[in-house]
C-alpha cells in the first residue's frame, strides 16, 4: 500500500512538472504575438484543459481573430474559422452530401464535413448569425457530435470552441438568448488598449514572436497529463463550501446580499459551480498545485458567472452592472468563508 501511494505521489508530482512546463511554452509563444490580454490567454488555457468553450466580446480590431489563431499554432491543432452572417445556414457548418461519381461509373452520396470538424474552430461575430445558425453551432459545440441525415458523427477530440461577439454592431444581428450562452464556460472581454500597451503592439506586429509550436503530440500529451493530475487534485471541504456559497449567493431567492436582491432576475445556474469547479483544479494544476485554493475559485467566478447572471431593470436604471453585483457578492462570502480560514 505504502509503495503504490509513493508511486501515486510521485506520478502526480511528474504530471505537475509537464503542465507547469507546457503552460510556461504556451505563454512565452502566445504571449509575444498577442499582447495585451495577459488574464485572456490564461483563461483560454484553463478553458482548454477542462474542454469548455469561450465566448469573446469586444470591438473588431482588437486582436481576437489573431489570438485564436496564434492560440491553435502553438497546439497544433486543426483550426478552422467560421465567418457568420445572416446568409449562412446549418449545412455550411456541418457539411452536406454530394453526389459522385465511382470509377466503377456507380454513383453514391459522399458527404463532405463542414468546418465544425476541426479542434479548434473560431466561430467570427456568432451574434449576426441567424438564431437556426446559431442552434446548430451550439448543438454541436454542446454534444460534441453532429447528426446528418439520421447518421450521428463525432466531432474531433479535443474539441474547443471559441466564439466572438461584436458589441458595437446591432442592426442586422441576432443576440444569443441567455439560455444559450450559458453553454459558454467563460465569458471574456477584450478592452480597448492604452498607449503603453498599443506601443507593445506595434512592436509584436513587427516582430516574429519568441518560442517554437509545442506540436499536436506534445499538446495532446501534456492535456494527458492535466487529466490524470486535475483528478487527483484535493478541493479541502471549505474551499468547496465557498465554491458553492458564491453560486449560490448569486440566486435572490437564496441570497442575503442586497445587490443580489434588489437587482438580480436569474442567479448563476447549477453549470456554473460544475464549471468553476473544474476551472479552479486547472488553474492550480497550472500552477503546479496539488490542491485547490480559496484564490483559484475567486479569481475564476466573475469569468465563469458574468454571462450567467440576469440584472433586472431596476438594474438598469440605478446603472449597476453584473461585474459590481459580482463583487458584492464575492466580498461577502470572503468575510463569511476566508475570514475563518
Amino acid at each position: 500500500m505504502e509503495k503504490t501511494e509513493a508511486y501515486s505521489a510521485a506520478a502526480l508530482e511528474a504530471d505537475l512538472a509537464r503542465v507547469v512546463d507546457f503552460a510556461q511554452a504556451y505563454r512565452g509563444y502566445v504571449e509575444t504575438r498577442v499582447v495585451g490580454c495577459h488574464e485572456i490567454v490564461e483563461r483560454l488555457f484553463l478553458a482548454f484543459l477542462c474542454e469548455g468553450n469561450v465566448l469573446l466580446e469586444g470591438a473588431p480590431g482588437l486582436g481576437k481573430t489573431r489570438l485564436a489563431r496564434t492560440w491553435a499554432d502553438f497546439l497544433g491543432l486543426g483550426f478552422k474559422r467560421v465567418q457568420f452572417t445572416p446568409d449562412l445556414m446549418p449545412l455550411d457548418i456541418i457539411g452536406s452530401s454530394i453526389l459522385r461519381s465511382e470509377a466503377s461509373g456507380d454513383q453514391a452520396w459522399r458527404f463532405y464535413p463542414g468546418p465544425i470538424f476541426a479542434n479548434v474552430v473560431l466561430g467570427d461575430e456568432i451574434n449576426r448569425a441567424t438564431p437556426k445558425t446559431q442552434s446548430a453551432f451550439l448543438e454541436a459545440m454542446e454534444e460534441k457530435r453532429v447528426t446528418f441525415l439520421g447518421e450521428t458523427m463525432d466531432l474531433p477530440s479535443p474539441f474547443f470552441v471559441i466564439a466572438t461577439q461584436n458589441p458595437i454592431e446591432l442592426e442586422g444581428t441576432y443576440p444569443l438568448p441567455e439560455a444559450q450562452v450559458d453553454r459558454f464556460l467563460m465569458r471574456l472581454f477584450f478592452k480597448t488598449p492604452g498607449f503603453a500597451v498599443l506601443k507593445e503592439i506595434l512592436t509584436a506586429a513587427e516582430g516574429q514572436g519568441l518560442g517554437q509550436p509545442a506540436g499536436r503530440e506534445e499538446s495532446l500529451a501534456a492535456v494527458a497529463a492535466f487529466k490524470r493530475a486535475a483528478a487527483a487534485v484535493i478541493v479541502p471541504p471549505e474551499v468547496e463550501n465557498f465554491l458553492v456559497r458564491l453560486v449560490v449567493q448569486t440566486q435572490p431567492e437564496h441570497s442575503n446580499v442586497e445587490a443580489v436582491a434588489k437587482y438580480v432576475r436569474y442567479g448563476a445556474s447549477p453549470r456554473t459551480a460544475l464549471g468553476l469547479l473544474k476551472a479552479a483544479r486547472a488553474r492550480a494544476v497550472v500552477a503546479g498545485r496539488p490542491q485547490v485554493s480559496f484564490d483559484d475559485v475567486e479569481t475564476l467566478v466573475p469569468d465563469l458567472a458574468n454571462h450567467r447572471v440576469i440584472l433586472n431593470f431596476e438594474a438598469e436604471a440605478d446603472g449597476a452592472t453584473v461585474a459590481s453585483v459580482l463583487a458584492a457578492v464575492v466580498s461577502a462570502v470572503r468575510r463569511e468563508y476566508r475570514g475563518a480560514a
